[in-house]
């Protein structure tokens, strides 16, 4: 029941179609009873600014979690950010604080790495490929070359975006052996799609799937659907595969602490999820 005591935490983006964050967050508050919801509000690009601002004027708001394409624009509308945030150059989740401040993070690196090591994968010394250097292919990288990976090649039809991403983690990790090459999958023990390509049927697939290798690990963060064209491709050559929702469900925790809310793990988390497609 919502009612005037009921803390909002809004989820911004656009389009709205896909999200999935209520579906999540909203039975589990539910079941423990806490007087929160996950509200999704669509804010098209042009209005973000306004929009932005104004939804965190709000009285009742905890905080936002914050999703494409606006990840990057929100971190120039915060007044303080974490390191991981910064050097993703991009957040996906701003709270309140007690002062008024509005501090930004960012969660689907951590959400990421810990979906992968939840499935066994020791990421020391590993290659991997990450294609889509936006708000979460960012915050991957970054994530994969905090968590020791041996080389990380990058790719993106946005050089600039992709060249100012190398540059942060160049600075933060000189050990890195980092790439600026092509998508073609071949050779890497992890494959990434961070990339929108997916969310519509007539998408194409954005790695060629005949150049996977059976034992690399390929991941896809698009949750429009669990098992994406690509996934389901990968799956087909024998690959170990890693869901956009798999990565979303280990973020959550780590949200909840954030927010402030009482914590969780992923499995209480999935038992009370109430996913639709």
């Amino acid at each position: 029941m919502i009612d005037g005591k009921t803390q909002l935490i809004a989820h911004i983006g656009h389009p709205t179609e896909s999200f999935r964050a209520p579906m999540l967050y909203n039975p589990w508050f539910a079941r423990k009873g806490i007087p929160a919801v996950v509200v999704p509000m669509g804010v098209r690009p042009e209005h973000f600014d306004a929009g932005f601002d104004a939804i965190m004027r709000l009285s009742n708001l905890r905080g936002a979690l914050v999703t494409m394409p606006f990840k990057a624009a929100a971190m120039q509308r915060v007044d303080t950010h974490s390191l991981g945030a910064r050097i993703a150059g991009a957040c996906n989740a701003v709270v309140r604080l007690p002062d008024g401040q509005l501090a930004a993070d960012q969660f689907d690196g951590i959400g990421f790495v810990r979906a992968l090591q939840r499935k066994g994968l020791k990421l020391p010394g590993l290659r991997a490929l990450v294609s889509g250097c936006g708000g979460v292919g960012s915050a991957i990288a970054a994530s994969l070359a905090q968590a020791g990976v041996d080389e990380l090649q990058l790719f993106d039809i946005d050089t600039e975006g992709r060249d100012r991403l190398a540059g942060r983690l160049r600075e933060h990790f000189p050990q890195l052996r980092l790439r600026l090459g092509t998508n073609d999958p071949d050779g890497f023990d992890l494959v990434c799609n961070a990339t929108p390509l997916g969310m519509r049927d007539e998408d194409p697939l954005a790695f060629d799937p005949s150049r996977l290798a059976p034992t690399s690990l390929v991941a896809d963060v698009v949750m429009k659907r669990e098992i994406t064209p690509l996934l389901a491709a990968a799956r087909e050559r024998g690959c170990p595969i890693q869901t956009g929702l798999d990565m979303l469900f280990e973020m959550i925790p780590a949200y909840l602490e954030f927010f402030g809310f009482p914590s969780a793990s992923s499995d209480e988390i999935r038992e009370t999820a109430q996913l639709r497609y």
